[in-house]
Order: structure tokens, then sequence, then C-alpha cells
């Protein structure tokens, strides 16, 4: 009897080694998340903000159920958790997706000698911000890079202009 109990005190300790991930009501860790039930700060009800691991920012804050009693959240469970961590890495997906699009822009032009695909790839470097405006051959060949300011627009237009006047930088 002794045995067993020991055994299973050791099995205890083994749940909560330091490397374990924490699986209680109001707190959830694995799969490089962190699922955080919180107060409401609008009104009576409950939040659950979801944290990627090393982020100190919340990637999604969404509203959550209250539990049976009315007063308390429904207690966190894996397939909550799981359906979280899907939902939070769907923002962050979509985020990047879209800062992507804002930094990257293409056009392809056609010239006399073929289609070049015409690149403009913005530097948000936080001093001094530029962009990359490029030029690229049908073998995916860089003919031509200049440096330009990040606002500038590139467009079938602007990048057939370009092109015409030899690749110099823009204006």
């Amino acid at each position: 009897m002794n045995d067993h109990i020991s055994g299973h005190d050791h099995d205890h300790d083994g749940d909560h080694d330091d490397d374990a991930p924490v699986q209680e009501a109001r707190l959830w860790q694995g799969n490089g998340w962190t699922a955080r039930v919180i107060k409401n700060e609008d009104d009576d009800g409950w939040a659950v903000a979801m944290y990627k691991d090393g982020e100190s920012e919340p990637a999604l804050v969404g509203p959550w159920t209250m539990g049976r009693d009315k007063k308390n959240p429904k207690p966190l469970d894996v397939s909550a958790f799981h359906t979280l961590v899907k939902t939070a890495s769907e923002v962050i997906r979509r985020h990047e997706q879209q800062l992507h699009a804002r930094l990257h822009k293409s056009t392809v032009v056609s010239t006399d000698d073929g289609e070049l695909k015409v690149t403009l790839d913005i530097v948000p470097d936080e001093d001094n911000p530029y962009a990359l405006l490029s030029a690229f051959d049908a073998m995916g060949e860089r003919v031509a890079q200049v440096r330009v300011d990040p606002a500038f627009k590139l467009s079938p237009a602007s990048a057939h202009t370009w092109i015409e006047n030899n690749f110099r930088a823009p204006r």
C-alpha cells in the first residue's frame, strides 16, 4: 500500500515538472500559446486573451463564456484551447499577409525585349525607411535595382516610365 501511495505521489510530482504545460481553469499553456481568462473591463463578463510565447501583447482577445453559476467564467479545456490556438494563429497569419502586401508590390510590364516583372520592396527602417525598385527578366534575373522613396507608388505606368528612363531612379 505504501508503495502505491509513494508511486502515486511520484506520478503526481511528475505532473508538475517545470517544463509541463499549465492547464488550469483560467490559464492554459501549450503549442507555443497561453490562454488567459480575464475579467472583461467593459462589463460584468469575461474575456480570453491569447498570447504567443515570447510576446507581451495578446494576438487575440475575445469574449469568454460564463460558467453555470453565471458569475465565474467557464473553465478552459483542451478543445476550447485548440480552437483558440487555431483562431489566434489565423489572426497572426492574416496580419502577416497584410503586412507583406503593404511592403511588397509587383507588376509586369511588356517591353520590346519581353516582359519585365517590376517589384517594390519597402524597408520600414525606423530611422531611415526606403524602398527598392527592382526589375526582373523572364528568367527571374534582376536587370536593375534602384533605391526610391518608400512612398513611391508602383503601378504599370510608373514601372513603364522607369524602364523607358533606362532604370534611372524616379524623382
